[in-house]
């Protein structure tokens, strides 16, 4: 199997090499710490290459040649995606990563073009961001037949990996995004506030806005010009979302960040096996073309397993070249149906176009 796993010892990236090794296949692991590369490789019984997103694209680009795909595990995101997309047009090689980030979706929708002419995939979030969302999204699109308004809500996971709290902190006092009318708004933390029916045990759920990257994504896989994610909160934590609003410039700034981030890797080290075992998540969405309006929801497994299971997956068909050139999201390149693949999932169609919403 011809995949390069970049930050491959990482809380997720470590998950997606045991199940890729699990299935037989042979990636080369790759990050910037050698250490802590070589004891997983050895660990593993894999090969792996050395090297930092640093230096300039030529010098990425000689790790990458020879190789069909790049699985992106290294957050945040934001830093690590430009470098490893430039390498991968001149190398010829496919991209996918795992994020959620909503910068990262900006950035690789703007190489669509460049992406196509070298003839590369590049499919971001690969993972719970945004796999079950893109696919119930793109799900009810195929009900209504277009899509004018879409909402999401998001449910379940409640323990996080380092890497994720990292990104949380970069974005950290930024707010929410929302989509109207085809552009992205920025708007306070927990701006808004919907009472969602999730079921599935998780029942009615306060649920705020946030920055779920189906905002950017949407539009290309359902043609949705209006689109508002939630994520499901303690209604406690709803008026401390809106403190910490204010104080954006300090939580966002550069020592704080740094303080964040040994308190991070000290303190934080991912969901356990039993929580990866016995958790699950449930994700909600609404979409109308202005006067039908259809309503589903996916129940999934514990978002990391789920991330594993669904980039090991993915990867496997992109590198398969299953996958067309250009910007992808995971429903406009393997289809809607692509969650259901994956073990512990379950999609209802709560409301069908035509009936009493």
């Amino acid at each position: 199997m011809d995949l390069l796993v970049y930050g491959s010892y990482g809380y997720t990236g470590r998950l997606i090499a045991h199940r890729l090794v699990r299935r037989g296949r042979e990636p080369r692991l790759a990050g910037r710490n050698r250490d802590r590369l070589e004891d997983q490789a050895d660990a593993l019984g894999l090969e792996s290459r050395a090297f930092s997103l640093d230096g300039p694209t030529e010098g990425i680009v000689e790790y990458l040649e020879g190789f069909d795909a790049v699985l992106n595990c290294a957050g945040p995101f934001v830093d690590t995606c430009g470098p490893l997309v430039e390498a991968c047009l001149e190398a010829g090689t496919d991209y996918l990563d795992i994020t959620g980030e909503l910068r990262v979706f900006e950035d690789l929708i703007e190489n669509d073009d460049r992406a196509r002419e070298a003839g590369i995939a590049l499919l971001p979030g690969a993972g719970f961001d945004i796999v079950p969302s893109d696919c119930l999204a793109a799900f009810l699109a195929d009900q209504l037949g277009s899509v004018e308004e879409l909402t999401i809500g998001i449910a379940g996971g409640a323990s996080i990996s380092a890497g994720t709290a990292r990104t949380i902190l970069r974005m950290a006092g930024e707010g929410a995004v929302v989509r109207r009318e085809g552009r992205l708004r920025r708007v306070p933390a927990a701006d808004d506030v919907r009472e969602i029916e999730f079921g599935r045990g998780y029942g009615t759920r306060s649920a705020v806005t946030v920055p779920w990257a189906d905002v950017v994504s949407a539009p290309r896989s359902t043609g949705a010009e209006d689109v508002t994610a939630y994520a499901a909160v303690p209604s406690p934590a709803i008026g401390l979302m809106r403190r910490m609003g204010r104080l954006a410039p300090l939580v966002g700034s550069r020592p704080a960040r740094w303080l964040g981030d040994r308190l991070i890797d000290a303190a934080i080290s991912g969901p356990s096996a039993r929580e990866r075992a016995t958790g699950s998540a449930v994700v909600w969405a609404e979409a109308t073309d202005g006067d039908d309006v259809a309503r589903g929801r996916v129940e999934t497994s514990e978002p990391y397993g789920f991330t594993a299971q669904a980039a090991t997956a993915i990867s496997e068909r992109v590198v398969a070249g299953e996958v067309d050139p250009g910007y992808q999201t995971p429903a406009t390149a393997l289809g809607p149906d692509l969650v259901l693949e994956f073990p512990g999932v379950d999609r209802e169609l709560l409301v069908a176009p035509g009936e009493e919403p």
